[in-house]
């Protein structure tokens, strides 16, 4: 069976379809498998807004203007599902549970991706909440395939990674139950020893939930499916599209605005990035491997995990980011810029440093005066503490340089008919 007519009639639950993966996951599927039967978005209510009202503003976001072209009646197809990954039992009632009983997909792409949360916070949403959709998933009797999303950075200890599961730091019910009794700030002081001296709480407790996906991957059909840096896209829905400041996108707006200047980093390193769009191709294809493996007779015994990075294909560095974001920064410039970009990244601290105290806060100190000159509002200070605060917390990603072996990723592009190129593209 090709991979648009394995989508006809399926029912897919997508958790996290508010964000970046998941806007793109769930555009694509409604624009090139249109033949699908529903969609269930799962939404907590948020800024007195509940579940049904964030889909329609989901929905009226400008990603899908081109499936509102080209399939518009696909729109009545999607439906909100009232829950929280945080919650017990996702927070979802009885009379959900029975709507979603039909579904025979779930791609969980919900989580914390903030490098400085709480710790007490990323374990309830990236461990537990991984844990409490896994138990509604057992009792989904026409489950297909289920694609938990990690990150290749799970196992930062780790220069070169494989496409497998490495040894626990620490058990995960354990680490559920200590979130579940003790206070936040409890649990901060904790972090550092318990995690092995992990770099942050997000790549800890994203560790930790693949252990989960490992314990069950005989009771259900699941995958472990990590994204490198997950950046704009290549090609769909258009050339360049994003919708966050995320991670390193978040930096080079900045450097483009002409207000960050200098970061501590080794521009000789290697930036693993993926497309959007390519990472959603992944997605789908692997939905469709694990959807087929699981209807023959014979099922793997190790948990399969795929890599969806650059591996050893067309490296980059971020010395070389820099040097062509500022050159194209520079022919097509913000309409907001508040100075010529210029800088670079630098391993040396001390020349890192004095350019921060002079070029940046210095900057800021004196634009935010003459704002408050013409009695508006400062903002260029705020928004130093939090590029300070970024560039802290991603510090070691600029620093250390990781392999991600990718091999099983690629073999996905063999399980597209040469008819179906059109709609899904050449996997990057």
């Amino acid at each position: 069976m090709s991979v648009t007519k394995y989508y006809i009639g399926q029912e897919i639950l997508i958790t996290g379809g508010s964000g970046f993966i998941g806007k793109a996951l769930i555009e694509k599927i409604m624009r090139s498998f249109p033949e699908f039967n529903k969609i269930y978005v799962l939404l907590r209510s948020k800024a007195d807004k509940n579940a049904e009202e964030r889909l329609q503003i989901l929905l009226n976001d400008p990603v899908f203007e081109r499936v509102r072209r080209e399939q518009p009646q696909n729109f009545q197809k999607i439906f909100a599902i009232a829950g929280d990954c945080k919650e017990l039992g996702l927070g979802v009632s009885q009379s959900d549970r029975k709507r979603i009983e039909n579904v025979t997909m779930i791609f969980h792409s919900a989580a914390s991706v903030r490098f400085d949360d709480n710790f007490k916070d990323a374990i309830l949403l990236n461990t537990r909440g991984a844990f409490e959709l896994i138990k509604i998933a057992e009792s989904l009797k026409k489950l297909k395939a289920f694609i938990h999303i990690s990150t290749t950075y799970s196992n930062p200890d780790r220069h070169v990674v494989e496409e497998k599961i490495y040894p626990p730091l620490a058990d995960w019910r354990t680490t559920i139950k200590l979130a579940e009794h003790y206070d936040t700030k409890m649990l901060n002081i904790l972090f550092a020893k318990y995690s092995s001296y992990q770099p942050n709480t997000y790549t800890f407790t994203k560790h930790l939930a693949e252990h989960i996906v490992n314990e069950y991957r005989h009771k259900i059909p699941i995958l472990l499916y990590r994204p490198s840096i997950v950046v704009s896209s290549l090609f769909e829905p258009v050339p360049g599209w994003i919708d966050n400041f995320n991670g390193p996108m978040g930096l080079l707006i900045a450097c483009g605005l002409g207000i960050l200047f200098t970061n501590h980093a080794n521009p000789n390193i290697r930036a693993d990035t993926i497309p959007v769009d390519a990472c959603v191709q992944g997605l789908i294809l692997a939905a469709y491997k694990v959807g087929n493996r699981f209807g023959s007779t014979t099922v793997d015994k190790l948990l399969e995990v795929l890599h969806c990075s650059r591996g050893k294909a067309k490296p980059i560095t971020y010395g070389e980011i820099i040097k062509t974001g500022k050159r194209f920064a520079r022919q097509n410039p913000y309409e907001k810029f508040v100075w010529v970009p210029s800088g670079s990244i630098t391993m040396n601290p001390i020349l890192h440093y004095a350019r921060l105290i002079i070029g940046q806060w210095c900057l800021a100190l004196i634009v935010d005066s003459l704002i408050l000159l013409i009695r508006k509002k400062p903002v260029l200070l705020k928004y130093q503490r939090r590029i300070t605060t970024a560039c802290r917390a991603l510090q070691i990603f600029y620093t250390r340089e990781w392999l991600f072996l990718n091999d099983k990723f690629l073999e996905l592009e063999k399980l597209i008919t040469p008819d179906e190129l059109y709609n899904s593209c050449i996997l990057l």
